[in-house]
């Protein structure tokens, strides 16, 4: 769930955040703590790139020396999840909603980020493509 990214001072002050992982998601801050409050809202801004083009979301990597790790909203993070799923497997909305039940358009809320959907929803959805969510506290 959470993301490395690079924190650069800028020539002009302030910090440039970068993404290994999501080279899209760019951005900056006067401060640190506004830098890492940019940073969080362009690393899921980022996230609707993935899901308008369809493309699977890149996983985080590991961070590396310097970097700091940014994290994404677990209700994201279950969504790009199940998207990345399902262009694994190439299972369409449709299909997906075929498999559930449920009509086309309730499908494509479930896997629009700006939907609020709950947890049972987005595991009733894994465990019609054979997989489940497990929720871990650390």
């Amino acid at each position: 769930m959470r993301y490395p990214a690079r924190f650069k001072p800028a020539e002009e002050g302030g910090f440039v955040v970068t993404f290994r992982d999501i080279p899209e998601a760019i951005t900056q801050g006067d401060t640190e703590a506004e830098a890492m409050e940019m940073a969080e809202d362009v690393l899921y801004s980022s996230m609707e790139f993935y899901f308008e083009s369809k493309r699977p979301v890149p996983l985080p990597s590991a961070a590396k020396r310097g970097e700091k790790l940014v994290e994404l909203p677990p209700s994201a993070w279950a969504k790009v999840l199940l998207l990345n799923e399902m262009l694994a497997q190439r299972v369409t909305p449709s299909e997906l909603a075929r498999r559930l039940h449920t009509t086309p358009q309730n499908m494509n809320k479930v896997i629009d980020l700006g939907h609020v959907t709950k947890i049972d929803m987005l595991n009733q959805a894994m465990v019609a493509m054979g997989k489940r969510l497990e929720v871990v506290v650390a």
